[in-house]
This record gives structure tokens, C-alpha cells and sequence, in this order.
């Protein structure tokens, strides 16, 4: 989606837009914790998987699979010192599998519906459930889940739990429901293609078809009559190979066949059904979810949902995977999200900044265009869908990651994600099964990561098995998201984009310089990006106005600390002679003045 054009800050346009940062922090204050959360995203499954066979499209047998007991005290130890506030536990609860659990009581799953031999974590395939490739004893799943959790709250980590609202697998079916719980699609008319009271969209007199080979390698092929709509919104008895196939559509009482109309009053089944899913989940002492493709569910829904989960669980939060700017206000304001991604705009923006498809001083109009709602937008550069920075499809090297995460981490008030791995430049390069070679860390597959792995030593952690550069990484990592924390400037503070005094000069280039201020009380810190690969000595300018604004006294000479790597120096601090700043070749500084 294309975002809206800007016209050149002037210095009075800027004045103005600052301006209105109280009013924003002042919002945030009322609805959101003083806290900036620094999540540490993990794919569960992966993590403690040490087998190291990695054979292309290999089962668990072979290929080996984490569970949840890698997750030892030790091991929340390292996530936390990394600087993380929350982890996020990506594929807990249970999904289509190829795997045969059938021992347990799970029936199995057609080979040509699931996608890959793990199978998606986004195919959900018993809302009730945890995911028995993750545990030890798999008939102790949910109390092994539940020691997970204490085990976290223990080491100083709040729990974020997927939710996946908007479809399911095709062959979804709780077994474990709580008693009195009627399971979704138990009661549906599968006569007619719309009703309230159904929890799927059918297609009477149609079966499911497809583009691929709908048998694989079972014995019969899958039979699906009457067919259903498929999760990406695909509103017909047909999926392509490159749908979510896998999946099926729920209806929220939206009828799309119908010039998408909406009939919410009564409330519909599965807005009860959905509900109650999030209230067992909440009951189990998590700390948030994460939910999947939120804008493809009403904001009416959660504007509904949300304020009754939260009635029992107050600092529970919602995080909103959303790409749809003209969505992200209404799915805050309505929905009562308490954070959005901020994908299409800081994400978007600043890898292609790092990339050199756009220049530095586009990140400018990434705050513009949010700045009314900034302190709920969470930012990333690495997440499970995305490529890894170190990929080939991305930047090719982990350190030019450097730079785009100092922003992203110290940009504003609001979160910021990292994807386990990222902070030792994991490549994404391996070519697993289903996934491909593509970049990404594969969701599909059984797999051993190779960074992560090392990192981990087969629980004893440690820099033993890892290379200088990656040592030299994770610190950066680590003292950079620790900062989120420690930093008031960085947790709380007002923020103030000099790029509108700094044009090209003969030292400063906004097409790779990225500078502005963070700042609380008396405290102001000074933060340069520099996304060239060239080392920098930058001229900066600081316009009176920020010492007007902030009641701060110019100093020809100030102290200034960088917090990155612990060095002092001696700078100016003044409108009237502009600061020099070192800064490295794709990295960054944070400079501390008092």
C-alpha cells in the first residue's frame, strides 16, 4: 500500500508536529504502561532443537524437535539479559501436523492439508490445546505449558501466547475442550453458505478443489463437502497452490458474498466460541497475545472482546499483526488494540533505507504519519514471516542491521520485536522442505537453527561456539535493547527529528545520516544512524528551538557519553556551532549529555 506523500519539513511545519508529542505522550501515559516492552520472538519449536541432521524435508524422527523444557532456567536467563521484557512463544497451541499422534488420542491430519511435515503454527487445529511436539511427556502437554509460564514470570519475562482469530486448519477439531463447550462448526447448516450461527462460510452442493495433488502420498485424496472458504479470504470451492490452503475462513458475521455486510446484532456464535478461547488462555497467567491477521476480523469483534478479557486480566496486553494504515487508528481507538505492527511504514521504510532503495530522511515521514498513535506502534526489522537482515535477500550481512535496529529500538515510546537468532546474524539461507530457500527461518519444517544452536550448546550457552563477529553482535544487541529499559529518554521520553535542520553539507548526507533526540527532564540523548558503509565524522545541527522547547542550556562544551560502546567525550551542545559526532560504518550512536 502506498503511503501518503509529504511536503518538506519546514522549520514551522516541525515546530507544530513536536508540538502536538505532549499531547501523544500524554495519551500514552492514560493508556499504556510506562514500560517499553522489548519482546524476544522464539519459534518454539526450533529453539532447542540440536539434532543437527537437518535433512531436507526430514520428520521429527529424523530432523529432531525443540520442546518447551529447552526453555530452562538457564536459558531464560540469556533471553532476559539480552534485554528482553516479554517472549513471545510463537506455535504453542496445537496445529496440523503430518506427524502421527494418534496414540494420544490426536486424530491425524491429511498429508496434502498441512503444509510441510511440522506443519503451519497458524493452522490451528484445537484452540483448547498445546502443540504435542513440544513436550517432553506429550500426555503432560498443558501442565509442562503451564510450568513454562511460571518458569518465564520466574526468570523476569511476561508471556505473549499467539491467537489466531481469523481461520483454522481444514480438518479443526478440539478434543480437549473444557465441558459445556460447544466446538466450533458442531452446530453449523452446512445448507447455507451464510448464517450468523455458523462458524464457516460454505459452498452447498460443492467440493473442495484445488491446483495440486489434493491425495499426496495417503491412501485416498482429502474430501471436503461441503467445501469451505480458505483463511485468505478466498470465497469459493477452489484453492491455488498459493493460498492458505491449509486453512479455513471463520465468519464473524460478515457476509462477503453479499457486498460484505455485516450482521453482528445478535452477537454471532463465533464471537461467543472465540471469547471463551481467549479468556482460557488469559486464565492460564500469560501476559498478552499476539493476534494473527487482527484486521481480518472486525475491529467490531475485539472492540467487543477485548474489554471483557480485560475486565479479569487489566494488564493483559493485545498486539495487533496489521498492515492497513487507514485500519491502524480504528483497530486502536475501536478495537482497543494496545499495539499495532509498524510494518508497512518503519519496517518497509527502513529496509529499504538499509538496502539503498530509499534515502535515510524517508524515516522522517514514518513518525509523521503516526505520530497521533505512535507510542502504539511496534517495531521490528526480523519477525517469522519476514527475511532475515542477514539473508541474501535482505542485506546479506547482519552487521548492516546495525544501524536500521538502533532506530527501530530507540525510534519512540512503543515496542520493539526481535526474531530469536537475529541477534547472531542468522542467515535464513538453509533450504529446509516446504519452505524453501526463501530467507526466512522456515515455519513449516523440522529444523536445527544454525546460530541459535550454537548460541545454545546444547543448554549450556555461551560464546564457546560462536565467531568474533557474532560475539561482537549479540553485544550490541544486548546493550542496545537493555537501553529500552534503562533509558527513561528511550522508555518515556519526547523525541525531536533534526533532520529537517540538517540538509546535505559537506559532511552530513541525509541519504544514509539519520539523527535526532530523545530526551526526559534534563537528560537529552543525541541518536546517529549512519546506513553507509563508509565510517562518518558528521556535523549536526541542533536548532534553538529544541532548547527553547525543552528549557535546556546550550553548552560550547558538554560531556556526552556513548551508550553503546561506554566512551566519553567532550561536544557542543549549542544552535550556534554545530556537534560533532563520530559514527561507524553501518552502526550508530547514542550520546548521553546531562
Amino acid at each position: 500500500m502506498k503511503r501518503p506523500l509529504f511536503k518538506n519539513i519546514i522549520t514551522t511545519a516541525c515546530i507544530g508536529l513536536l508540538a502536538g508529542l505532549t499531547q501523544a505522550c500524554s495519551s500514552y501515559n492514560e493508556t499504556v504502561d510506562m514500560q517499553k516492552p522489548v519482546i524476544y520472538q522464539v519459534f518454539t519449536r526450533l529453539f532447542g532443537s540440536d539434532a543437527n541432521v537437518n535433512q531436507h524435508d526430514g520428520d521429527r524422527a529424523t530432523n529432531g524437535c525443540g520442546t518447551m523444557a529447552a526453555f530452562t532456567p538457564k536459558a531464560l536467563k540469556e533471553i532476559k539479559a539480552l534485554g528482553a521484557t516479554h517472549i513471545w512463544y510463537t506455535g504453542i497451541i496445537e496445529h496440523a501436523t503430518q506427524t502421527d499422534y494418534s496414540a494420544y488420542g490426536i486424530a491425524p491430519d491429511h498429508h496434502a492439508i498441512v503444509k510441510g511435515k511440522a506443519g503451519s503454527a497458524y493452522a490451528i487445529k484445537d484452540y483448547y490445546d498445546v502443540d504435542p511436539d513440544l513436550a517432553t511427556d506429550v500426555t503432560k502437554r498443558m501442565e509442562e505449558f503451564e510450568a513454562l509460564v511460571e518458569r518465564s514470570h520466574e526468570a523476569g519475562l511476561k508471556v505473549i501466547l499467539d491467537f489466531v482469530p481469523n481461520h483454522v486448519a481444514r480438518q479443526y477439531h478440539s478434543d480437549v475442550c473444557p465441558e459445556g463447550v460447544e466446538d466450533l462448526g458442531a452446530a453449523d447448516d452446512t445448507t447455507q453458505h451464510f448464517s450468523t450461527r455458523n462458524n464457516f462460510y460454505y459452498f452447498p452442493g460443492e467440493a473442495f478443489a484445488a491446483d495440486f495433488d489434493l491425495q499426496a502420498d495417503e491412501k485416498a485424496p482429502y474430501t471436503e463437502r461441503p467445501a469451505r472458504a480458505t483463511g485468505n479470504d478466498v470465497f469459493s470451492s477452489y484453492a491455488h497452490h498459493d493460498d492458505w490452503y491449509e486453512t479455513v475462513k471463520l465468519n464473524y458475521g460478515v457476509d462477503y458474498m453479499a457486498g460484505r455486510t455485516n450482521h453482528f446484532d445478535p452477537i454471532p456464535s463465533t464471537w461467543e466460541k472465540m471469547l471463551n478461547i481467549l479468556q482460557y488462555w488469559a486464565g492460564k497467567g500469560i501476559d498478552g497475545f499476539r493476534c494473527d491477521m487482527a484486521e481480518m476480523v472486525p475491529a467490531e469483534f475485539w472492540g467487543w472482546a477485548i474489554p471483557q478479557v480485560k475486565t479479569a486480566h487489566p494488564d493483559l496486553i493485545f498486539i495487533a499483526e496489521i498492515y492497513g494504515p487507514d485500519a491502524y487508528r480504528r483497530y486502536i481507538h475501536e478495537g482497543g488494540f494496545d499495539y499495532l505492527y509498524d510494518k508497512v511504514g518503519l519496517y518497509d521504510t527502513l529496509r529499504a533505507v538499509t538496502c539503498g532503495q530509499a534515502n535515510a530522511e524517508a524515516i522522517t515521514r514514518c513518525w509523521q504519519a503516526v505520530d497521533d498513535i505512535r507510542p502504539h506502534m511496534l517495531s521490528f526489522l526480523e519477525n517469522h514471516d519476514e527475511q532475515r537482515i542477514a539473508s541474501d535477500f535482505f542485506a546479506g550481512n547482519g552487521e548492516r542491521g546495525r544501524a536500521p535496529m538502533l532506530v527501530a529500538a530507540t525510534f519512540s515510546t512503543g515496542p520493539v520485536m526481535v526474531y530469536f537468532g537475529q541477534e547472531l546474524a542468522e542467515r535464513g539461507m538453509d533450504d529446509e522442505g516446504f519452505s524453501g530457500r526463501d530467507g526466512r527461518t522456515t515455519i513449516f519444517d523440522y529444523w536445527t537453527v544454525d546460530a541459535v544452536n550454537r548460541w545454545r550448546n546444547k543448554g549450556k550457552f555461551g560464546k564457546k561456539n560462536l565467531t568474533q563477529q557474532e560475539i561482537e553482535l549479540q553485544s550490541f544487541y544486548k546493550q542496545l535493547l537493555n537501553l529500552c529499559s534503562n533509558e527513561r529518554a528511550i522508555r518515556e521520553g519526547d523525541f525531536y527529528d533534526l533532520m529537517y535542520v540538517n540538509p546535505q553539507s559537506a559532511t552530513f548526507n541525509p541519504q544514509r545520516h539519520y539523527a535526532y533526540l530523545r530526551r526526559a527532564d534534563n537528560e537529552v540523548l543525541l541518536c546517529v544512524a549512519n546506513f553507509d558503509d563508509k565510517d562518518a565524522e558528521l556535523d549536526i545541527n541542533i536548532p534553538e528551538h529544541v532548547f527553547e522547547l525543552y528549557s535546556l542550556k546550550p553548552k560550547a562544551k558538554a560531556k556526552a557519553t556513548n551508550l553503546l560502546s561506554g566512551k566519553t567525550s567532550t561536544i557542543a551542545f549549542t544552535h550556534e556551532t554545530p556537534t560533532r559526532v563520530n559514527v561507524p560504518a553501518n552502526n550508530g550512536v547514542i550520546l548521553k549529555l546531562k
